[in-house]
């Protein structure tokens, strides 16, 4: 199995990340951070807006399963991609929606997607799409945290619908469907 690599921020990572981890062909969900300036960040000082990194998932994924323009469908429907630095009540940079692409197939891709789904959201897409730059692993609190904290206000809130709008626009995509 060659498997590849997609990062991409929209929002909170606990909301990409349970949301990836339902879909068949996606073998694993790393939070973390990318596109700042600072090495190492904490999630502290990222969620201070000076770092200048995005909350972002790496998603390792089998393209013989899920491909990479599947990734961004899920990507463009979980989150708005249409609010500068925010999701919801979250709020700053940290926050942004980003792309960032590892290859020009991913690059040609993630502009195909935001073509695509500028004809769906009504306002102007604010999605930056960049090349990939160094992926920070967030610190391991951060890892399955939806799964670890069902109940837990943010969750219930903010990640559970994310996780139920993958499970209801692409059910047919879960693992628990996988033969």
């Amino acid at each position: 199995m060659a498997e590849d690599k997609a990062i991409l921020g929209g929002g909170c990572f606990w909301c990409l990340e349970a949301s990836y981890l339902e879909l068949r062909g996606v073998t694993k969900v790393q939070s973390g951070y990318a596109g700042g300036h600072v090495a190492n960040p904490s999630y502290k000082q990222v969620c201070s807006g000076n770092t200048g990194h995005a909350e972002v998932v790496e998603v390792t994924f089998d393209p013989a399963l899920i491909s990479y323009a599947d990734l961004l469908d899920v990507f463009f429907t979980i989150h708005d991609p249409t609010t500068l630095n925010r999701q919801g009540g979250d709020v700053g940079t940290q926050y942004r929606s980003v792309i960032f692409f590892a290859s020009p197939a991913q690059e040609s891709a993630a502009r195909a997607a935001v073509e695509k789904f500028a004809k769906i959201w009504d306002g102007k897409i604010v999605t930056e799409i960049l090349p990939a730059p160094v992926f920070w692993r967030a610190e391991p609190e951060h890892d399955n945290y939806f799964a670890r904290n069902p109940y837990a206000g943010y969750c219930q809130a903010v990640v559970a619908p994310k996780v139920a709008k993958v499970r209801k626009g692409f059910s047919d995509r879960l693992k628990s469907k996988a033969a």
